[in-house]
């Protein structure tokens, strides 16, 4: 249920639907925006009759149900986007942001070429790869430790945030030294021991969706993290598995903009694991744009050919700039090429 309060309501007032709420049985969220409080009482089992009995209370104006089986992610909850500041960039609000690096971090030289072109081109973050899950066991596994105090000298030297991702709840701690955002991959949407680890860190998520996830399944998996306490999170459409095999996924764009309308999460899309071909990542990442993605997640390598893993779905330097080059559009913001 949701229970919106007046206009005006004071302190006393929010706190007294909060004690009923709590006495209900429910989990009661409360947010607050620039004119009105909302709060949000989650859970089962509870006496559903008392919270209905709340439109009467001082201070409310009126009780909502929840249609969706999410609540907290639910534009119902929150009508107002949600900006997630990521080390001091905002994702969610009119600046379109572009997350930029190489699928794995291979090397010190290949990690900081490709920050320094990524952070050139106008890229605002820095990924990189320092844990992989890879389909083989013989694979590249990625340089672990290493990686990530990497990772963190091409921040120092560029500024640019870095993201990657947490593989299991025993890595969240360490990671979350280094990164300034934690990356849930595919494999792990519904990995919901993670995902409660991850609910409890001071640091914001980036939830990739898994390849034969719905959307509502999606929204769910987002729904832990804010349950669990966590308010600062970032969905990312990455393809999914369908009957096409020229592509490595099927970039789902109506998914995109559906999520964008139920939720008031940020949004961005990954063209480069959504396609998988580096010829489809520029046309991809312009359909992102125009259907509201508040972002991109690009994978670049400073010589694709030579990549430990990906290489064919990641753009070279060249490729990236011009990439952003083709991107600026009136409606939304993006910070300049440097020359």
């Amino acid at each position: 249920m949701i229970i919106n309060m007046m206009y005006g309501a004071s302190d006393e007032q929010i706190a007294h639907v909060i004690a009923v709420v709590e006495h209900a049985g429910y989990q009661p969220h409360t947010i607050r925006g620039t004119e009105r409080t909302i709060v949000a009482a989650v859970g089962s089992g509870g006496n559903r009759i008392a919270l209905e009995a709340l439109q009467a209370a001082p201070g409310v104006e009126e009780v909502v149900a929840i249609t969706h089986p999410f609540k907290l992610v639910s534009r119902q909850v929150k009508s107002e986007p949600t900006v997630v500041n990521v080390r001091g960039v905002p994702i969610g609000g009119e600046e379109f942001v572009v997350i930029a690096g190489p699928c794995s971090v291979e090397s010190r030289e290949q990690l900081l070429a490709a920050a320094r072109a990524v952070k050139s081109a106008g890229a605002r973050l820095l990924r990189g790869g320092a844990y992989k899950p890879r389909t083989s066991p013989y694979d590249f596994q990625g340089l672990g430790e290493e990686a990530l105090r990497l990772l963190a000298e091409a921040r120092d030297e560029t500024g640019l945030p870095i993201v990657t991702e947490v593989m299991s709840t025993e890595d969240v701690a360490r990671i979350s030294e280094y990164a300034d955002l934690l990356q849930v991959g595919a494999r792990n949407m519904q990995n919901f021991a993670l995902l409660r680890a991850l609910a409890r860190v001071d640091r914001p998520i980036l939830l990739k969706r898994g390849p034969s996830a719905t959307v509502k399944e999606w929204l769910l998996a987002a729904e832990y993290l804010l349950a669990g306490g966590n308010p600062n999170v970032i969905l990312c459409e990455r393809g999914i598995r369908t009957f096409e095999t020229d592509t490595r996924n099927t970039l789902d764009l109506a998914a995109i903009a559906l999520a964008k309308e139920l939720s008031h999460l940020p949004v961005i899309a990954d063209p480069s694991h959504g396609t998988g071909r580096r010829s489809l990542i520029p046309a991809l990442s312009s359909a992102a744009l125009a259907v509201g993605a508040d972002g991109l997640m690009i994978e670049v390598h400073p010589c694709p050919e030579r990549a430990l893993s990906d290489g064919p779905q990641s753009l070279d330097p060249e490729g990236f700039r011009k990439l952003m080059r083709n991107l600026a559009m009136p409606s939304r913001t993006m910070k300049p090429v440097s020359a």
